[in-house]
């Protein structure tokens, strides 16, 4: 096992474009495509891979800007890498592009790092559980009902989701006659809806209302994640049955704990891709700890899997189709999900997953 320094030596970046299988939206946003933003470090003869879900622009800001900054620093020193990127840029703003860019280059920091002791990311991290549950993701509002039931009871039937959850909000008068349409198709299973910040606190209110009766459990930012006030609000008025979710666009660990200040969420998410990478994830999700609040991993199941091992109070980790279908696509080493769970895979060091070079060729920006 390799104990050296390790100096930083290369950095590569790389945007790739995928078009979506089907047109999709949700409450407050439609689009067609989703770009995957992918960055490779190399020291001591290995490799470490990291990537967000953001925008091309991503790529000279991590080439210019931010990787000439960890050149030649020590692999092994995490903490010292990840200081030193939050650092240069204080001046841009931390979050949103450059904290989605931070997370990339830290999650391939931390793979390398486990590369080059030869081991899984699990294992260098140290694990709490084995396996992570997941929940099928999508129904997207632009789905008719024969494509939503069938989505849905996919996940039920072939990947054994002991939930899944539907996006809400595009035309609120529809909502509750698709809800009803998902339950029939999922049977037992936990049914969420996400609503993408779409209502005001009292319509957020009156949905809930609406939606008693079908079995929803979960109401995932039922206002904006930035109306922290309206969002505790919905938390203290709405029925017992269903939690309050939020949280896929904290960036920086002020995020996360302003919101857990407001005591605006039951359920507190966290993107490994958005929220500073391994690092910033597991900064979060010991916060979330300490206030006694569970986390759920927000998209990108591959990125999030062996960090998921290692935090306490783990509720889930969101199954999203489009993710799940980009990392099936492009890397070797995405997970499968069966029984409702997926497992790392310990034969392979690191977090497991290597670029699928001339697949990922035809998506290349």
């Amino acid at each position: 096992m390799a104990t050296r320094a390790a100096a930083i030596d290369a950095t590569s970046v790389r945007a790739f474009t995928i078009p979506t299988d089907l047109p999709e939206a949700d409450g407050t946003m439609a689009w067609h495509k989703t770009t995957l933003v992918v960055v490779e470090l190399t020291a001591g003869g290995q490799t470490g891979l990291g990537y967000t879900y953001a925008d091309a622009s991503l790529v000279p800001l991590i080439r210019e800007t931010l990787a000439p900054t960890i050149a030649t620093l020590d692999a092994y020193d995490i903490p010292r890498l990840n200081a030193t990127l939050w650092g240069a840029v204080r001046n841009l703003g931390r979050s949103g592009m450059a904290a989605c860019a931070i997370s990339a280059l830290d999650i391939a920091c931390w793979d390398l790092k486990a590369r080059l002791l030869g081991l899984p990311l699990a294992l260098l991290l140290g694990r709490r559980r084995n396996a992570v549950p997941v929940y099928g993701s999508g129904g997207f509002t632009t789905y008719d009902d024969r494509t939503l039931e069938a989505q849905l009871s996919g996940w039920v039937e072939r990947n054994g989701c002991r939930a899944v959850k539907m996006k809400i909000g595009s035309e609120p008068s529809r909502d509750p006659a698709r809800v009803r349409v998902a339950r029939r198709a999922i049977g037992d299973a936990a049914l969420f809806v996400d609503a993408n910040g779409a209502f005001d606190p009292r319509g957020a209110l009156r949905m809930a209302e609406k939606l008693e009766g079908s079995g929803v459990t979960w109401f995932e930012e039922p206002v904006s994640s930035d109306d922290r006030a309206g969002m505790a609000h919905v938390r203290t008025h709405i029925g017992v049955e269903m939690d309050v979710a939020a949280g896929e666009y904290s960036y920086t660990i002020d995020d996360t704990r302003m919101m857990l200040e407001a005591q605006a969420t039951d359920v507190q998410q966290v993107d490994i891709t958005r929220a500073g990478g391994v690092t910033g994830f597991l900064q979060a999700a010991n916060l979330c700890d300490a206030y006694h609040i569970d986390t759920s991993a927000h998209c990108a199941p591959a990125a999030h899997l062996h960090a998921a091992c290692a935090v306490p109070r783990l509720r889930n980790l969101e199954w999203f189709h489009d993710h799940v279908r980009i990392e099936q696509m492009l890397f070797d080493g995405a997970p499968e999900a069966k029984d409702g769970m997926i497992r790392p895979d310990l034969s392979r060091n690191g977090h497991g997953l290597t670029l699928k070079t001339k697949e990922a060729e035809a998506y290349a920006v």
